[in-house]
């Protein structure tokens, strides 16, 4: 096997941001950020948004995780389609009562 070709397998620790969740396992990634583990040795943190803690498969319930304001920004869309096609809605009704000729008065009925 040819030396220095694959990167170093090291102890990491990865934290779900979402769940709080951390475990310590082996991995080629790296990190600058440390934190010091349960058998009081350091070792590279790797921040992840999703793991089997916070995952809807493993977790058998649906979280909506909004790191980046997805959910707010599709909510904000959505009330605004709301809005505008209210407010088209109230002006056509507008429209059709304007076009709507004045109502006739009744003409006597003649008597025979």
């Amino acid at each position: 096997m040819k030396k220095d070709l694959h990167p170093e397998y090291h102890y990491v620790v990865f934290q779900d941001e979402a769940a709080g969740f951390v475990f310590l396992t082996k991995s080629t990634a790296t990190s600058t950020e440390t934190i010091k583990w349960e058998d009081g040795q350091e070792y590279p943190l790797i921040k992840v948004h999703i793991s089997s803690a916070s995952h809807p498969f493993f977790t058998g319930e649906e979280k909506i995780i909004d790191t980046e304001g997805r959910v707010d920004r599709f909510a904000a869309r959505m009330k605004a389609a709301a809005d505008a096609k209210a407010k088209k809605a109230a002006k056509l009704a507008e429209k059709k009562v304007a076009k709507k000729p004045a109502a006739k008065p009744d003409e006597e009925k003649v008597a025979e």
